[in-house]
């Protein structure tokens, strides 16, 4: 069963498939053909609804993709649609600024884009057009070239108007923080189940017992086999529910990054600790993907390509595994075992993500080149962790995605560079020793021999970085 408000309507669900995504629950059963379908993979945002949560006693607004999100998702959330908005006859600001701004033209992207900016809206710090780029980022339009649209989301941040939402706040609250409950909630239907725990004691008895359960947390890979492979799983067990996975907190050695943490409370939590990890997180995916998916998650899914699995590594990061009630620390050099493998046994998962302190480098940066900006898959990343002192290299981590058939470390490279001074014959003997340790594939996101040369050119800016030069960065958009 799930309990959550459809808009202001209490819903309950006895019985569902919980293989059903929030997009087919309201366009088949809701009839909610307002949110569209257009990828079904969380790339162009059309789907895009908001989710209301109850934050320390406040009501917090997120969009997120509803063709990647499942039914078990909704459990004790507010779940707003763009045909919500509209108060009678009267649009809701971000529709009327899509009106006023001429910011729509065939129209099929026009409700994801409105409740991006409805969000945005909702989440009001005063306009910025960076944040409003990255709210905007993982809704795509092939019309307007979205100047129209960045006016539209201007005029509803520079001027709020106070709405239904606003004046239902505290009515939502009380509501939504009624249907919390600490009892093991179970979403069944055609024979497949969803088992939502509400601790991690839960969490563990049930996965020790299932071992053969698939863990849904913010499920932006594993609802692609439901969408796009069209498998069927039969046993889930839901994180969603359980606040102690998501805690992020750091005492004087380590930061520690609860393992269902979304990807962008991660990123804000990181963003003056360590923000080279933070700008990694706004280029690993939309602001829809990053509200939903994990940290914890990602590690799991040990993805070549994974741009956070690079990142840590060079942070030097180890995981706090989880069996039952038994709990062991390993570090993530040690995770990954084969394409997709890991280290994890049966009934066992990641707790938290662990940083030491100690080793992150001031000059600490993860790059990824993707053949688009936004929204897109690496064909090589790269993250750096040197540290200097007067100018010898005293320690380095460098670590690179899709070089390898796992996120792995550049072992020799790193021996190559420690004592030396930073010159160009050092860098020279890096990018040799890089060379001589990969052997990347070829697939049709690059070739091997591309991978190799930017891998290289990678660590070549790296170094102009270290020396001080310039670098010419593109910016994001034409203003």
């Amino acid at each position: 069963m799930i309990q959550f408000l459809l808009n202001d309507l209490p819903i309950t669900e006895e019985q569902i498939d919980p293989n059903l995504t929030v997009l087919s629950y309201l366009r088949t059963l809701k009839r909610r053909c307002g949110t569209k379908e257009g990828c079904a993979s969380g790339d162009c945002g059309a789907c895009s609804v908001t989710l209301g949560s109850v934050v320390d006693g406040k009501l917090q607004y997120q969009t997120v993709n509803s063709c990647l999100m499942l039914v078990s998702g909704l459990q004790g959330k507010q779940l707003i649609t763009v045909e919500d908005l509209r108060q009678g006859k009267t649009l809701h600001p971000a529709q009327q600024a899509m009106v006023d701004c001429h910011g729509s033209q065939c129209g099929f992207c026009t409700p994801g884009f409105v409740m991006s900016l409805f969000s945005l809206q909702k989440n009001n710090h005063g306009w910025d057009r960076q944040q409003a780029e990255h709210a905007l980022a993982g809704n795509l339009c092939r019309c307007t070239g979205y100047r129209s649209i960045m006016a539209a989301a201007e005029q509803v941040v520079t001027q709020p108007q106070p709405d239904r939402f606003d004046r239902q706040e505290e009515k939502v609250v009380e509501r939504l923080t009624a249907l919390d409950s600490q009892e093991v909630q179970v979403v069944q239907d055609k024979g497949r189940y969803c088992y939502i725990p509400k601790t991690v004691e839960q969490l563990a008895t049930l996965y020790a017992a299932q071992p053969d359960a698939a863990l849904l947390a913010g499920g932006t890979d594993l609802s692609l086999l439901i969408t796009q492979r069209y498998q069927s799983i039969p046993l889930m067990i839901a994180l969603g529910q359980v606040d102690a996975l998501k805690v992020c907190h750091e005492d004087d050695a380590y930061y520690r990054l609860g393992a269902a943490a979304s990807l962008e409370k991660i990123a804000d939590f990181m963003a003056t600790r360590i923000p080279g990890l933070t700008e990694m997180l706004t280029r690993f995916a939309s602001l829809q993907i990053r509200q939903l998916g994990t940290l914890g998650g990602n590690l799991a899914n040990a993805s070549p390509i994974g741009d956070a699995s690079p990142t840590l590594l060079a942070l030097n990061a180890s995981l706090l595994l989880q069996k039952g009630n038994t709990q062991r620390t390993l570090s993530l050099d040690d995770f990954f075992t084969d394409y997709r493998q890991t280290v994890l046994e049966a009934g066992e998962f990641i707790h938290s993500i662990i940083i030491p302190k100690v080793t992150v480098s001031p000059d600490f940066v993860a790059w990824k080149v993707s053949k688009r900006l936004d929204d897109d898959i690496s064909a090589v990343f790269a993250a750096f962790n040197i540290q200097t002192e007067n100018g010898i290299v005293t320690a380095a981590r460098i670590a690179f995605g899709g070089m390898a058939a796992t996120p792995v470390r550049a072992a020799g490279c790193e021996q190559a560079i420690v004592g030396l001074p930073l010159t160009a014959e050092t860098m020279a003997k890096a990018c040799q020793a890089l060379a001589e340790t990969f052997q990347p594939l070829s697939d049709f996101r690059a070739s091997a021999d591309y991978r190799l040369q930017v891998a290289g050119n990678l660590l070549r800016r790296y170094f102009y970085r270290l020396n001080g030069l310039s670098i010419t960065e593109v910016s994001r958009y034409v203003s």
